[in-house]
């Protein structure tokens, strides 16, 4: 498996992409539940309101159209209706900034804004937040931390005609730990994950390689990998939320075998698209 983008060569025609955390890991309800909702309301002190608190975290990060957003657009979002309907944020502002305007979302990116703003209260706390939520995350069970039923036998089945690339805005030591654990590092050729860049740039870099976008197919599960598939013009397999063993069942049965023949544009990926929005939406 390669190390870095600048080692990967293209083995094969066909490349399949596929997120971590809520797509072939079950490990997304379970981190938003123990670790990123509770440290928010820790690191801020919210435990008056805590229950409905973390029920809005969850509808944002877990079950809409937010699903999958970057952790700090997450808690901006979070926090912002916090200020408004619960309690002030101190120092809201500076952090709905950086999360707005930064070219780059992760822990090293606001230790950088940390050290040029100092004075800053919510940058520091949402630093000290989000480390948090990385040590309670490894600090998990490895009984929670297990692949969708079917998941690894998805991508055993198409690494035998298709180059697999984790595509992942995770936490990258967390996505090895957990893949390698369950046995499916194997079915990969390289892991990209939030230090590396957006989704969408890891997959423009992976085309770079040689790939035809019409024979490359990201498989995910929140909006975010739809609108990077897009954005690069290759296709999009959808793991639907709460029925996560039938989608990968269908990627085995139908999906892949459409990607292959070359029947997998048009209307075949519109129904994928309608079910997942849908599915969402409901």
């Amino acid at each position: 498996m390669s190390e870095t983008l600048a080692d990967y060569r293209k083995k094969k025609n066909y490349l399949i992409c596929v997120d971590s955390d809520g797509c072939a890991m079950d490990t997304m309800d379970v981190k938003h539940f123990r670790c990123f909702g509770p440290c928010m309301v820790a690191e801020w002190g919210l435990e008056a309101n805590a229950e409905a608190i973390l029920k809005r975290w969850n509808d944002i990060n877990l079950y809409t159209m937010t699903r999958g957003i970057n952790r700090f657009k997450g808690l901006a979002i979070a926090l912002k209706e916090i200020h408004s309907q619960y309690m002030p944020i101190d120092d809201l502002q500076t952090l709905l900034d950086w999360a707005e305007n930064s070219p780059e979302l992760s822990n090293d990116a606001l230790s950088r804004a940390v050290e040029a703003n100092p004075e800053s209260v919510s940058l520091r706390k949402a630093l000290r937040w989000s480390k948090a939520v990385n040590a309670s995350i490894v600090a998990l069970p490895e009984e929670t931390k297990l692949p969708f039923p079917l998941a690894k036998e998805g991508l055993a089945f198409a690494h035998t005609q298709a180059d697999v690339a984790i595509v992942s805005s995770a936490n990258r030591a967390a996505v090895l730990e957990e893949w390698e654990l369950h046995g499916l590092l194997p079915h990969t050729d390289i892991v990209l994950a939030q230090d590396v860049g957006s989704k969408a740039y890891c997959i423009a870099e992976l085309l770079r390689k040689g790939y035809d976008p019409h024979k490359v197919l990201m498989v995910g599960d929140a909006p975010g990998d739809l609108q990077a598939a897009q954005k690069n013009g290759v296709g999009y397999f959808p793991i639907l939320v709460r029925h996560e063993k039938a989608s990968w069942q269908e990627f085995m049965d139908e999906g892949f075998g459409r990607l292959l023949n070359g029947t997998y544009a048009g209307e075949y990926q519109q129904q994928k698209i309608d079910a997942f929005v849908h599915n969402l939406e409901a």
